[in-house]
Formats: structure tokens, C-alpha cells, sequence
């Protein structure tokens, strides 16, 4: 079982993502991840910018994005982006991509508003363009929203750097399945009986490919508080320790094998130390039967 903790992007005052991400890997945290909103009314950071900066400054956890918005971003630059990424960390790169969640967003930056089917026509173009660069020369890809041509990426990835999606959508989850390599999805977006259809879907479309589905990291975005009565709310898991463990059994249960965490609360310093040793080694110890992968 990973587990991994958001990084809040806020550039309020006082926020501190470095401090949060390396007492993270101090926890015993296996990955750290923050969302990609870059358009707000409130104070934030730029996601990939912060997350270098957070990579410069641990070294052992992994870093996602959770997830990046590819009509942001051209994409053959973000495979770009993501190789350096990568290679400068010592391969602890996990790069999240989806369609694109907030029209708004869009309008408000001037970029032009995809509909649902280029968000994912997009997204599959992304996904082929930085799996092609990092592997072969000249590289060329007509999508019908992006395209390279004879595109050269040098040096190639030391590795295979994993893709997860955040996706929803019946097409979006055939795509999961045929390409990615995590799928991460949010517990308010997808409630468990909802997710569990998701799973079987992905699961679904893998086989049809060719692939094997446990080949797939499932990790759920749950939003969880220690303490207090056991009461779930939109997106959120809380109550005494014992039975937020139980309730991300049942997590497990459905199919998930990875947890990204956002604890909530007043105080947060207190609910990610009560999270990492009150929930974690227990979770980790009623799943650590099955040899899930994490790529």
C-alpha cells in the first residue's frame, strides 16, 4: 500500500510546501502531490514550478502531479519538461495529466475552451507524444488536436516515467485502461459505488488491449480528519483512527492499492502526524498481503 499527501499550492501567507513535503518524507510518505488550478481569486503557486521546488529539496519521496491540465501546456513540452524533471530528482516522477477540469479557467487565461471530446483526444495525443519522444528519434504523431513532427528529445528518460490519469468519462476511462499507468480519481468525483463501475470499466478496456489491469496503480484522493465522532462528508473520511482505517479498507476492498491523502482540519501539522502514526502503519499492515504494483 502507498500512501502519499497533497501539497497545498496556496501562496498565502505563511504557506510553507517545502516544509510540508519534507516532513512528508520524514513520516514516511511515499509520494507527495499537488493539484493544478492556476487560474484562482485567492493567493496559489504555479503547481510545476513548486514541485521542482520541492524535488530540490528531499530526496527520497516520490512527486505527482494530481493532475496536470494538458490544454495548459503544450505537450511535447511537458514531455520535455518531465524528462528534466525526472532526471534531475533521480527518478521520483510520477507525471498526472487529465483533460482539463474548469472551462473557466480557460476563458479567463484566453485559452481556448476544448470540448469534451478534444479534452480526451487531447489527453490520449499527450499521453503518445511523451511516450514517443522518450523513446525513439525523429519522433512523429498526428493527433487530431496535437501533433509532433520528427520531433527529437535528448537525453531519453533514464526510465519509464509512470503517467496516471484523473479521468471520468466513459471514453476517458477506456482511455485509463488502454494507456496509463495510474488511474487517480477523487472520492467527492467518484464515491465508492460510482468508483467501483469506474474500476470495472478500466479493467474492462485494459484486457481489451492486451494489458493486464493489476498493471494499473489505483489511488484514491481522499480528503480525511482524525478525531472525533466517525462521520463522512463530500470527499471526506473522518472520525477516530480505527475506523478511518476501516472505511479505507473498504477503499481497498473495491479495488483500490494507493491512497493520496488531504488531511483536513485546524490544525494541519497535528492531522498529518496523526495520519502517518495512527492510519498508516495499520493500513499498511492489513494490506501488505497482495503484491500490488506502483508504477
Amino acid at each position: 500500500m502507498r500512501c502519499g499527501l497533497n501539497v497545498s499550492t496556496s501562496a498565502a501567507p505563511g504557506a510553507d510546501p517545502v516544509a510540508r513535503a519534507r516532513e512528508a518524507e520524514r513520516l514516511g510518505f511515499d509520494f507527495v502531490s499537488a493539484s493544478d488550478h492556476p487560474c484562482t481569486a485567492h493567493p496559489t503557486m504555479e503547481t510545476w514550478t513548486m514541485l521542482s521546488w520541492i524535488a530540490a529539496a528531499t530526496s527520497r519521496i516520490t512527486i505527482a502531479t494530481r493532475v496536470l491540465g494538458v490544454p495548459y501546456r503544450n505537450p511535447a513540452m511537458v514531455a520535455k519538461m518531465a524528462e528534466t524533471f525526472d532526471r534531475l530528482s533521480g527518478g521520483r516522477l510520477i507525471l498526472g495529466l487529465g483533460g482539463g477540469y474548469s472551462d473557466e479557467e480557460f476563458r479567463s487565461f484566453g485559452i481556448p475552451v476544448p470540448t469534451p471530446r478534444d479534452k480526451i483526444d487531447g489527453l490520449e495525443d499527450a499521453i503518445r507524444i511523451a511516450r514517443g519522444l522518450w523513446s525513439e528519434p525523429a519522433f512523429t504523431h498526428a493527433g487530431r488536436v496535437h501533433h509532433v513532427d520528427a520531433a527529437d528529445l535528448e537525453p531519453k528518460p533514464e526510465r519509464d516515467i509512470p503517467i496516471w490519469l484523473g479521468t471520468f468519462g466513459p471514453r476517458a476511462l477506456d482511455l485509463t485502461g488502454r494507456l496509463a499507468d495510474g488511474w487517480i480519481p477523487s472520492l467527492d468525483f467518484a464515491p465508492p459505488e460510482t468508483a467501483r463501475v469506474m474500476l470495472e470499466r478500466i479493467a474492462a478496456a485494459a484486457e481489451d488491449a492486451g494489458r493486464d489491469p493489476a498493471g494499473i496503480t489505483r489511488a484514491y484522493n481522499v480528503g480525511v480528519r482524525i478525531g472525533g465522532q466517525a462521520e463522512d462528508g463530500p470527499g471526506l473520511v473522518s472520525g477516530p483512527p480505527g475506523a478511518v482505517i476501516e472505511r479505507l479498507l473498504g477503499f481497498v476492498e473495491i479495488g483500490f492499492n494507493a491512497f493520496n491523502f488531504m488531511p483536513a482540519g485546524p490544525d494541519m501539522a497535528e492531522q498529518v502526524e496523526r495520519l502517518a502514526h495512527e492510519v498508516l502503519p495499520a493500513l499498511r499492515e492489513e494490506t501488505a498481503a497482495p503484491a500490488w504494483p506502483f508504477t
